[in-house]
C-alpha cells in the first residue's frame, strides 16, 4: 500500500485542478525511506519544492494522520537526491533525521557583512571537525540563513564519509518521548552518541524540558569527548535562553558562538540574483531591487515570493514585470507596512542622519534639516497611506502643493543621483525591517 499516494489523491478532492496537475501531481513519495513519523516526497526541481512547502505541507501531514492516526513530519525535497540514492552505494546507516537539503551548499550562500564571520566559522569547523570550535553554536533571528550554513556543513560532512544527524529539537523531544515510553532508551543514546556529527536545529525549545536536557548534556559530553563535531543554532544567545540548565548554557559557549545579522541591502540583492539563477527565474534588475527593498530581512521570505511570483506568472499566463510584481505582492506589503506611523517614520529618519525629530517638522532652512525633512516626506507618503494634505498638516507646510512640490525634487534626486537612490532605498530597507 503507497499510503503516500493516497493522500495526494484526498489532496486532489481539495485544491483546483490546475494546482494539483501543475504542483501536487509532480512529487514522488518515498515509500522506503519514509517512517511512522516521517514522510518523504520528492519534486523534480525547486519551485514546485518550494511551493508545496508554503502552501500544503501542513495539510498533507493533516491528511496523513487522519489516513493513518499518526502524527507525521512531511518533507519535500528534491527529486536528484532520490536519483542520488539510487546510484550511491551507501556505506554507512542512514538515518531518517539525518535526511539534509542537497541544495544547501556552500556555493550558493551568499557571503555579506551580515554573515561573513559565521560562515567563515561554518567553513573551518569543516576542515577541522571536532577539533576547533566544538560546540559551534549560530544564533539569529528568523531565516536568515542558519540552517542553510549548518546544513551546508552537513553535506560536507556527508560527502565525507561521516556519519550525520540532522534535527530540530523538535524533532529530538519527539524522538525523546517516543523510546521514552517504549522502554527503548538505549537505541536512544546509541543512535546519538555513535554518530560523527550532530546538527540541532533551534536548541531553545529544549528550554524548561528538563528530562531532554538530562538526557542532551550526557549525550554531548559523550560526543565532544570522543571528539565528534557538534553545530546548534537559535534565535538567540546562549546567555539569553530562559529556561536552560546553566551547565548546559556554560557548555554551548565552550567551543565558538556566531550570530547572523539580517542582511544589508546590497546582500539581499546579490542573494535574490542567486536564487533567481538557480530557480531559473528571469527578473529585471529593477524588479530584483523592488523585492529587495520591501521584503523584510528574511532570507527564507524570498524563496516564497519568487515561487509566488513563478506560479502567478504560469497560472495567469503573464510575463513578470515590476507592475505585476508589485500587484502579487501588494497585500503582502501592506501587511508589513500597517503598523508604521508617521512618527515612526520621521523619528528613524532623524536618528539615521543625526538631527532631532523636532526639527524636521520645524521651519528650518539650513541644509541638513532641509534634507532630512525631504526624506522623511519621501518616505512617510511612500510607505504609509496618508494623502498629501494630511503629510502638509503633520509637517507643518502650508497645502499639498509644498509636499507635491518635495516629492518631485526627491524623485528627480533617485533618478538622477546613483547615490541618493541608494540612500533612499537603504533607509526603507531598514525602516521596513525594524
Amino acid at each position: 500500500m503507497n499510503i503516500g499516494k493516497e493522500v495526494l489523491q484526498l489532496l486532489k478532492e481539495e485544491i483546483t485542478e490546475v494546482e494539483y496537475k501543475r504542483y501536487i501531481k509532480q512529487l514522488d513519495y518515498d515509500l522506503k525511506n519514509s517512517t511512522s513519523d516521517l514522510a518523504i516526497f520528492y519534486a523534480p526541481n525547486a519551485l514546485i519544492s518550494n511551493w508545496i512547502k508554503s502552501k500544503y505541507t501542513d495539510k498533507i501531514a493533516y491528511l496523513f494522520e487522519i489516513k493513518t492516526g499518526s502524527k507525521v513530519t512531511v518533507q519535500i525535497t528534491l527529486k536528484n537526491l532520490l536519483n542520488r540514492r539510487k546510484t550511491k552505494k551507501i556505506q554507512k546507516e542512514i538515518i531518517p533525521h539525518s535526511l539534509l537539503n542537497p541544495s544547501h551548499t556552500f556555493d550558493n550562500f551568499m557571503v555579506g557583512g551580515s554573515n561573513q564571520f559565521a560562515y567563515a566559522a561554518v567553513k573551518s569547523v569543516c576542515d577541522k571537525a571536532g577539533e576547533t570550535y566544538n560546540p559551534l553554536f549560530i544564533y539569529g533571528g528568523v531565516g536568515l540563513g542558519k540552517t542553510h550554513l549548518m546544513q551546508a556543513a552537513g553535506n560536507v560532512f556527508q560527502n565525507q564519509g561521516k556519519i550525520v544527524i540532522y534535527t530540530t529539537s523538535e524533532q529530538l523531544l519527539n524522538d525523546f518521548i517516543r523510546h521514552l515510553r517504549n522502554q527503548s532508551m538505549e537505541r536512544f543514546q546509541k543512535k546519538y552518541r555513535q554518530c560523527d556529527v550532530l546538527l540541532i536545529d533551534d536548541i531553545q525549545f529544549l528550554s524548561g524540558k528538563d528530562s531532554i536536557q538530562e538526557e542532551f548534556f550526557h549525550t554531548f559530553e559523550a560526543l565532544r569527548n570522543s571528539g565528534k563535531q557538534i553545530i546548534l543554532t537559535a534565535d538567540k544567545h546562549p546567555k539569553k535562553i530562559g529556561g536552560l540548565e546553566a551547565r548546559l548554557q556554560s557548555r554551548f559557549e565552550w567551543g565558538l558562538v556566531a550570530d547572523i545579522q539580517p542582511p544589508e541591502l546590497e546582500t539581499k540583492i546579490a542573494i535574490i540574483e542567486k536564487k533567481c539563477e538557480i530557480n531559473k527565474v528571469k527578473l529585471s534588475k529593477d524588479i530584483i531591487n523592488y523585492i529587495a527593498t520591501v521584503i523584510e530581512s528574511n532570507v527564507r521570505e524570498i524563496e516564497g515570493i519568487l515561487s509566488k511570483l513563478h506560479a502567478y506568472s504560469q497560472l495567469m499566463h503573464v510575463d513578470i514585470d515590476l507592475a505585476f510584481t508589485k500587484n502579487v505582492l501588494k497585500d503582502q506589503i501592506q501587511e508589513k507596512q500597517k503598523d508604521l506611523t508617521l512618527d515612526t517614520i520621521t523619528q528613524f529618519v532623524a536618528k539615521n542622519l543625526n538631527i532631532k525629530p523636532s526639527e524636521i517638522k520645524s521651519k528650518g532652512r539650513s541644509r541638513n534639516i532641509v534634507y532630512a525633512r525631504r526624506i522623511a516626506i519621501y518616505l512617510c507618503r511612500d510607505l504609509t497611506q496618508n494623502t498629501m494634505p494630511q503629510l502638509a498638516l503633520y509637517f507643518g507646510m502650508k497645502d499639498h502643493t509644498a509636499i507635491s512640490h518635495t516629492l518631485k525634487k526627491i524623485n528627480s534626486l533617485m533618478e538622477n543621483d546613483e547615490d541618493f537612490n541608494i540612500k533612499i532605498k537603504e533607509l526603507t530597507n531598514k525602516i521596513t525591517s525594524s
